[in-house]
């Protein structure tokens, strides 16, 4: 290990759709501690694509692929989430670095197959959970190991993207539905905040947009989470907010509160007569950009270091376990206890 902290970390990037090329833009030439050396994507015509736009020189046309090419180091799992399992376990059975974009999985009865061939093997691996390392995220996380705002108390976080994603993309059969997929972010935070959930209640309905009761999922829902100690949490997602991206965490202690997030993305005011106006977020990678290129860093630098992981896949795993415990409450109309969810 002793060599790599005098070279690059040599990743491969696997899955180069809207995200995944964002990464193998930040790992060549965004971070230092990293050259991309390898790309693949089911879609053998767009791996070529990327890998030439950012002078990658292997394409591949699976996962497989790339992780037997003696010249990765790491590997990068940017893949659509029902493929994340196998993609996975081969990587880290390969003892190869791994980090993967969150979920780790739709199903517990996947994330155990992980958990164990991460065990197992020894490998590195970190999960990837950006808003962790949005810098307005870390600070709160800061200010509270600090006492600034006394114990917590309750936790509100509301998540409105602008648009419905496609019909095939939001599918619960490949997303896992709009608890799992866009929830797990929150429901991450709330754990990572406050600590383990013990109950979850939900509502949710299709409001905005028929069309998404074709495929089973809904575009508005709210959950509301015990923690463990009793404290209280509120979630609300919605598919339909139309006026920007709209990512908002509120922290309420007993000695004052913590409030996260922006809705202004240029800091210009126009002030005419009657009327002061603003532009808003318009999506998830304008709004966390810094936060996606941080995370991809830092974990180079572990590797590289020989650091443990912030973020492990047992917080995927119980982020995982909340949402679909959600996903419960939301379909039977009852609290769910989240150890219930096996």
């Amino acid at each position: 290990m002793t060599s790599k902290r005098r070279t690059r970390l040599k990743v491969g990037v696997i899955g180069v759709g809207r995200l995944g090329k964002v990464y193998v833009r930040d790992l060549a030439a965004r971070i230092p501690e990293t050259t991309v050396v390898a790309v693949a994507d089911a879609d053998r015509a767009l791996a070529g694509k990327v890998a030439e736009e950012f002078d990658v020189p292997k394409a591949y046309g699976s996962g497989e692929d790339l992780i037997g090419d003696s010249n990765v180091d790491a590997v990068i799992v940017v893949t659509p989430t029902h493929t994340h399992r196998e993609i996975v376990v081969a990587a880290v059975n390969a003892r190869k670095p791994t980090f993967c974009e969150k979920p780790p999985a739709l199903s517990l009865a996947e994330c155990t197959a992980m958990a164990e061939a991460i065990e197992k093997s020894g490998s590195f691996f970190q999960m990837g959970f950006m808003r962790r390392f949005d810098p307005g995220y870390a600070a709160a996380k800061e200010k509270i190991s600090q006492g600034a705002i006394g114990r917590p108390v309750v936790f509100k976080s509301t998540s409105r993207d602008p648009f419905r994603p496609s019909l095939e993309y939001a599918n619960p059969a490949s997303s896992g539905g709009i608890m799992v997929d866009m929830g797990i972010h929150d429901f991450d935070l709330a754990r990572w905040f406050m600590g383990d959930v013990e109950t979850v209640s939900a509502a949710g309905a299709v409001l905005a947009y028929p069309e998404m009761a074709s495929i089973g999922d809904i575009d508005n829902a709210i959950a509301t989470l015990v923690f463990a100690d009793g404290r209280l949490g509120v979630i609300d997602l919605t598919r339909n907010g139309v006026y920007g991206y709209d990512i908002t965490t509120e922290l309420l202690g007993d000695a004052g509160t913590l409030r996260v997030g922006y809705l202004r993305e240029t800091p210009l005011f126009t002030m005419t007569k009657n009327t002061v106006a603003h532009d808003t977020v318009p999506y998830f990678m304008e709004r966390f950009e810094r936060a996606y290129t941080i995370q991809l860093q830092n974990f180079a630098q572990n590797v590289l270091h020989e650091r443990v992981p912030p973020v492990v896949i047992k917080d995927g795993v119980e982020a995982l376990r909340i949402a679909l415990a959600a996903t419960a409450a939301h379909r039977t109309g009852q609290a769910v206890r989240v150890s219930s969810i096996q």
